[in-house]
């Protein structure tokens, strides 16, 4: 035999070797596992997690989320807008006069301008801060911090730009239900001052977080005044009434809790008429002494009893000077004529989304034809 055919041998015999070795090893392996299978079953749970330590995970992994989550809203609370402090007015002590009185005005509206007012009786016997909480100063409780920075603007509603004090007599004439004060008045002064210094800090075009009323999504349904009129018993009726008109004061001349519908509430002209409006306002504002992030209603419930409430009754306004431009009427305006043909029901109670939609594709359209 050569030399080169003895190497070969000894390679092949060297890799039948190792081959035994290998299949010795796997058949030692298995018989192992087979007479660990046998005396110990549950040797597959030396493998897994016990049910403590799988719970104690879960727990760190919630316990993170949920502080990350706090920290995250706290981050967005902290940049919500804050009101000018009234404490902290520089100026003689005239304007610091006229400023404390806009701030009466506002907060006991009704004490100066109600039925029984002593200045005048020209509203409904409502208080400005029925509809603008902590005398316009509460985060998403329809406060004035961008008012100042954002007027004078354009509004659809007329059709022109408007100043403050236009804004202050729609709400004279509509939430209040009243007559619009005159511009060069000791009143109208002050609550523009007082409104002014309110948003003082924020930068003009500005916005900030926390300001006006939160914008509900809209649900996939109607509103349903229905399920609204047992939500509202439920919620509501302890303070506004079960006949919607209120509470009236000992003295009789401002309103303990406001009404929401009668001759006494605001009028079809208001801004709470739209459910929109209705809906996130009292998403985190009521029952009384909730506030954001804290609600008592789900989305769902504060779109249905505002659909209760404002199927009520309640006085008219002649609006067919409002909304001159059609397509610039808001989606929820619940009286036509419309620039699409929805139903004036939809726009009313909704589904709002496709109305949405539609008008969205209608401005890109437009917006195509003008290029």
């Amino acid at each position: 035999m050569s030399n080169e055919e003895h190497i070969q041998n000894d390679s092949l015999i060297k890799v039948i070797l190792k081959l035994l070795t290998i299949i010795t090893v796997l058949i030692t392996s298995v018989i192992i596992v087979l007479i660990f299978a046998v005396f110990q079953p549950n040797i597959l749970s030396w493998f897994k997690k016990s049910d403590e330590t799988i719970a104690n995970e879960l727990a760190k992994k919630q316990s993170f989320e949920k502080w990350e989550a706090s920290n995250k809203l706290n981050k967005e609370m902290n940049s919500f807008w804050v009101a000018a402090d009234m404490n902290q007015v520089n100026g003689d002590s005239n304007y610091k006069k006229q400023l404390a009185y806009g701030k009466a005005l506002i907060a006991h509206t009704a004490t100066y301008l109600g039925p029984k007012g002593s200045v005048m009786h020209s509203t409904n016997g409502m208080n400005c801060q029925n509809c603008h909480l902590d005398a316009g100063t509460k985060a998403w409780g329809n406060n004035y911090g961008a008012v100042f920075s954002s007027y004078p603007k354009y509004r659809a509603r007329s059709g022109q730009e408007e100043d403050i004090y236009k804004r202050i007599n729609d709400c004279m004439e509509r939430s209040l239900n009243g007559k619009a004060l005159a511009v060069e008045s000791k009143e109208m002064q002050a609550m523009k001052a007082y409104i002014e210094y309110l948003g003082k800090n924020v930068q003009k075009g500005e916005k900030p977080k926390g300001v006006g009323i939160y914008e509900l999504a809209f649900m996939d349904r109607p509103a349903d005044p229905v399920k609204g009129n047992a939500l509202y018993m439920a919620k509501c009726q302890s303070c506004h009434q079960a006949n919607g008109e209120g509470l009236i004061a000992a003295d009789q001349t401002e309103y303990t809790y406001p009404p929401l519908w009668g001759q006494h509430s605001y009028n079809q002209g208001a801004g709470l008429f739209r459910l929109s409006r209705f809906a996130g306002y009292i998403k985190y504002n009521m029952p009384q002494g909730v506030s954001f992030p804290n609600s008592q209603l789900t989305d769902e419930e504060a779109w249905d009893i505002a659909a209760f409430v404002n199927s009520q009754p309640r006085p008219s306004k002649d609006l067919r000077n409002d909304w001159p431009k059609i397509a610039e009427k808001p989606i929820d305006h619940p009286f036509g004529l419309y620039a699409d043909t929805f139903t004036e029901s939809q726009h009313k109670y909704g589904p709002f989304k496709p109305i949405a939609d539609a008008k969205k594709k209608q401005q890109v359209k437009n917006e195509k034809k003008s290029i």
